[in-house]
């Protein structure tokens, strides 16, 4: 290090994350950093400043804004704080069009209208004035700002605040939007940006503490960017950490103690937090076939994990330190290791789990990961058509995204996961027949919205025009509400609309978008089987399908082989040692799925009903 132990102790540090980050979910940027700063002989300090915003408005107004992630409502509201003359839109023009889009929440657009007219112009001062106090008091020499979708306004504002009564204080900005080209432009256009850390901040955060304890130009340290004579200054990054056991624990004391100071949490009552904890970086899978729509990982796709037992021991840190027993991984993808490893060590505790995965998994993985605390899942569906996930590289087909709702709702795991549409290559036919199948599938767990994808900077699609076949491409409108003229939007964006070349026309989607929202209206059903040799019982209390069906011997063998996941004609057959011919039990497949007891997928079929006996 550069610096001496004298000069890191007379350094001291504030991290902040500002709106709109979630309420309920301590920022894991913070906490990380925090914990890597005083390792390093740093006196740091977090501000979760969002809980200071949703305590000044509401819990349920602040969650309404933050739900506004594809446009740019959320830095609109900051943006005259942190642009003042410079802001494009300073008679709040726009203010309209935002509150016709959270008018479909069912408030009225005028009421929407004043509430975020009074947000931007009373309640934004007022509380970026109530923040100086609580930055100031640590005397920082460095204060560091996490951004991730709409947080870039928010924390220009209290830069500049800050800025303006000490320029001394160097502003260091990193997150999610600040990767890659993003970083280099908001450095060069936003002058309360003194240093950016693009991509991942875990060395590079030490070595810019260092630099500035010693009095050195943090501009030199690896991976980041910052302001020079001749324009901007990008120094290349180091390799990406492969040892992360090496990592802090991360630090959420102040989140908690704050959240607590401000009545947003109970002391003894916690039940909507979810503790943000890291297995893992990077996709494994999207090393070797990035999922065209996927915008995340965008200078880091390279797959890394901890090993089980860290994890293993690190949640039992967290859940001794901070008395609750849910955790959420910030992972993109589960390491299939942990079937192995890390699961199997976790059934003897009492952990609630949430994990992004791969949609491939079988059964028995299902049942591994419920009885090892695994109580949310986020699969990355997408889509129930073999034909739309091909052209997505999903590298799963339909009948196994069908077989993970399955067996998801059996062993009591949430699926979070959404249908979406706009595809190059896509057919109408593609959605005719997902607009069909829908409504057999209400016993399962629906989707959380339907829409077309969204095009996302460092995604396939945007990274590979003639694979999109754009005809035209522009930043999301909003961004020009919420930046100055002189900076590039094309470089800051990460939401962009465009026109394809053929492209469907939006009717073609309808019927689709139509059952899809049904589906998520739909009361609780069930459809459930119980079997014995040569016998089957189905009950159905689907809507307008209601009823018990009974089928025996060799059809009845047939469903129930197609139970554990999907299967040809001839893998029944051989699975069943038949002698029956591959096209009568095709027959077969086509009765049950006429009445919405099978999902075909091409030549294989599934069974949609349950086992009526649980937890098997």
């Amino acid at each position: 290090m550069l610096s001496t132990p004298e000069q890191r102790h007379d350094c001291p540090v504030v991290l902040v994350s500002m709106p709109f980050m979630e309420v309920y979910r301590p920022s894991i940027q913070l906490g990380l950093l925090k914990a890597i700063g005083v390792t390093s002989g740093f006196p740091v300090h977090t501000l979760h400043a969002n809980l200071d915003f949703a305590a000044r408005i509401g819990v349920e107004h602040y969650r309404l804004l933050t739900e506004q992630r594809g446009q740019q409502l959320g830095d609109w509201l900051f943006s005259l704080a942190a642009f003042g003359d410079l802001a494009p839109d300073p008679g709040s023009y726009w203010v309209d069009g935002f509150a016709r889009r959270l008018a479909t929440t069912g408030r009225p657009q005028a009421e929407l209208r004043e509430w975020l007219l009074r947000i931007r112009n009373v309640e934004v001062p007022a509380y970026l004035d109530s923040l100086l106090d609580p930055v100031l008091r640590h005397k920082p020499r460095l204060v560091g700002f996490t951004s991730t979708f709409q947080q870039n306004a928010a924390s220009f504002a209290l830069a500049r605040r800050i800025k303006s009564r000490y320029p001394e204080i160097t502003m260091v900005f990193g997150g999610a939007n600040f990767d890659g080209e993003m970083g280099v432009e908001h450095v060069r256009a936003v002058d309360v940006v003194d240093v950016a850390v693009i991509g991942e901040g875990d060395v590079a955060f030490p070595m810019l503490l260092d630099a500035v304890a010693a009095g050195a130009d943090p501009g030199s340290v690896p991976g980041t960017a910052s302001r020079a004579d001749d324009g901007v200054r990008r120094t290349a990054p180091r390799p990406l950490s492969h040892k992360l056991d090496e990592l802090p624990v991360p630090d959420y004391d102040e989140y908690f103690e704050r959240a607590e100071r401000l009545d947003l949490l109970d002391r003894t009552d916690r039940p909507e937090i979810w503790l943000p904890f890291e297995s893992a970086r990077g996709c494994w899978w999207g090393e070797k076939h990035h999922c065209t729509f996927c915008g995340l990982n965008g200078t880091s796709m390279r797959f890394r994990s901890k090993s089980a037992q860290r994890v293993f021991d690190e949640l039992a840190h967290q859940a001794r330190r901070y008395g609750g027993f849910r955790f959420a991984a910030v992972d993109n993808i589960l390491d299939l290791a942990y079937l192995r490893t890390l699961i199997p060590m976790l059934l003897g505790t009492d952990y609630e789990l949430f994990y992004e995965v791969k949609a491939n998994l079988t059964r028995a993985q299902v049942r591994l990961l419920a009885q090892g605390g695994v109580r949310r899942l986020q699969p990355g569906l997408e889509s129930l058509s073999s034909h739309v996930l091909q052209l997505m590289r999903k590298g799963v087909t339909a009948g196994q995204n069908v077989n993970l709702l399955r067996w998801a709702r059996y062993y009591g795991i949430h699926v979070q996961w959404n249908l979406l549409w706009g595809f190059p290559g896509e057919t109408e036919q593609d959605y005719a027949e997902q607009a069909a199948v829908l409504p057999h599938l209400v016993h399962l767990q629906p989707p959380e919205g339907a829409t077309r994808v969204w095009l996302e900077r460092f995604s396939p699609l945007f990274t590979e025009p003639d694979l999109m076949a754009v005809r035209s491409r522009a930043p999301e409108a909003t961004y020009r509400a919420v930046y100055p003229k002189d900076v590039d939007l094309d470089r800051v964006a990460y939401f962009f609309e465009y026109t394809q070349a053929d492209q469907l026309p939006d009717r073609v989607y309808d019927q689709l978008a139509h059952a899809a929202a049904q589906w998520m209206e739909a009361e609780p059903a069930n459809l459930t089987y119980r079997s014995a040799p040569g016998l089957l019982q189905i009950e159905d209390t689907r809507p307008g399908r209601a009823g018990v069906y009974r089928f025996e011997d060799t059809i009845a063998d047939i469903y129930v082989a197609c139970s554990e996941r999907p299967l040809s004609a001839r893998a029944v057959r051989d699975k069943l040692r038949l002698t029956t011919e591959e096209p009568t039990i095709q027959a077969v497949f086509d009765e049950f799925a006429q009445r919405g007891l099978m999902f075909l997928d091409g030549r294989r079929a599934l069974a949609l009903a349950l086992p009526a006996v649980p937890g098997r």
